[in-house]
């Protein structure tokens, strides 16, 4: 099965004076002003290597091969906007996500929290930047839609006289790529009056308890007891791979004790998982991905119909097993997270701008 080879993460809440379960196709599967305030973690690969994977989110990868023809259906990609269009104004609202060829999951995920945020913050301009250059080469490719990179994106803003921009990023936690982000930003510092940055989805606490309150929401219509509700996340070899587990025993400690959370990437592993499933009562599974979008990993990796696939082993362990393939960017109450995180970034621009 093929897997994603890279992963963006945004960091965690700080200011300096220099700048701080994507997914792809089947074959292959965020940012410049004398005081920028970072509020997440990230990477912005260059354009002929993809880092090593390092979280979900908003996410979610896979390596791109040969140039095999995709013998399936990713959805119409014209139905998306790339938001990559000039006239900005002094105001930007920069959309930083891993990225995914899966044309239908990205509208309805990735555009869905890039409409939110432009529905509630119409005096910034929102545009979108993706870190996976494999991504946005295969787009570009296969159906004849750019979308900017984090170097073309922060070009577009310069050209347009950008003043205050702020990023917003998709991905689910803050990692390590940290470090490879605020250098690439750094280079931008003069450029802007202000730069910011929104936290990643699970950040705090209180964001813990609001994604635990929207999963479970979404998926309770399930929750009879004999049901095993089990959510894929990428993972990571990083410390940040801990937010799975925090998750899991946020959910046990609030009386969900038919949910499980695995990883594709990492830990729990999918035996790890089976191993917990086994030891209840249970005569269904319910598979969805704990991913921003649904793509290659959900399609292929969760609800694939290889034998190795999560659906697969499952049935296999003589379960009847339902997938769901949505995003958590298809979630109401997960998009609001997003606006309430790039909301605080907005109001710390203005505190610097005055």
């Amino acid at each position: 099965m093929k897997k994603l080879p890279a992963m963006i993460a945004m960091g965690m809440a700080l200011s300096i004076v220099l700048t701080g379960c994507a997914v792809g196709v089947k074959d292959d599967v965020a940012t410049g002003g004398e005081e920028i305030t970072i509020f997440d973690d990230g990477v912005a690969p260059k354009k002929a290597e993809e880092p090593a994977a390092e979280e979900p989110a908003a996410e979610e990868p896979a390596a791109e091969e040969e140039e095999d023809e995709e013998n399936y259906e990713t959805g119409d990609a014209s139905l998306d906007d790339p938001r990559n269009q000039d006239d900005i104004g002094e105001n930007e609202l920069l959309v930083v996500s891993f990225g995914t060829s899966f044309n239908d999951s990205r509208r309805l995920t990735i555009g869905a929290i890039e409409g939110e945020l432009e529905k509630t913050f119409p005096d910034y301009s929102v545009r979108r930047g993706f870190t996976s250059n494999i991504i946005i080469d295969h787009v570009n490719k296969r159906d004849g839609i750019l979308i900017d990179d984090v170097d073309a994106a922060l070009k577009r803003a310069t050209d347009n006289g950008v003043k205050n921009l702020v990023v917003q990023p998709t991905h689910l936690m803050n990692g390590i790529e940290y470090n490879e982000l605020t250098e690439k930003i750094g280079s931008y510092a003069d450029a802007f009056d202000s730069l910011t940055f929104g936290q990643p989805l699970l950040t705090s606490d209180d964001d813990f308890s609001k994604v635990e309150k929207a999963i479970t929401d979404w998926t309770k219509e399930y929750d009879d007891g004999k049901t095993a509700i089990v959510f894929m996340g990428h993972g990571t070899e990083a410390d940040s791979n801990g937010v799975y587990e925090k998750m899991q025993e946020l959910l046990k400690k609030d009386g969900f004790a038919d949910y499980y959370i695995g990883t594709v990437e990492a830990t729990p592993s999918l035996e790890d998982v089976i191993a917990q499933v086994k030891k209840g009562d249970y005569e269904r599974v319910v598979l969805e991905p704990l991913m921003v979008v649904a793509g290659d990993h959900a399609n292929n990796d969760m609800a694939g119909d290889e034998e190795d696939s999560w659906k697969s082993t499952f049935e296999k362990e003589g379960y009847k097993v339902e997938c769901l393939l949505r995003g958590l960017g298809e979630n109401e109450d997960i998009r609001k997270i997003y606006v309430e995180h790039a909301k605080a970034a907005i109001e710390e621009s203005k505190k610097k701008v005055k």
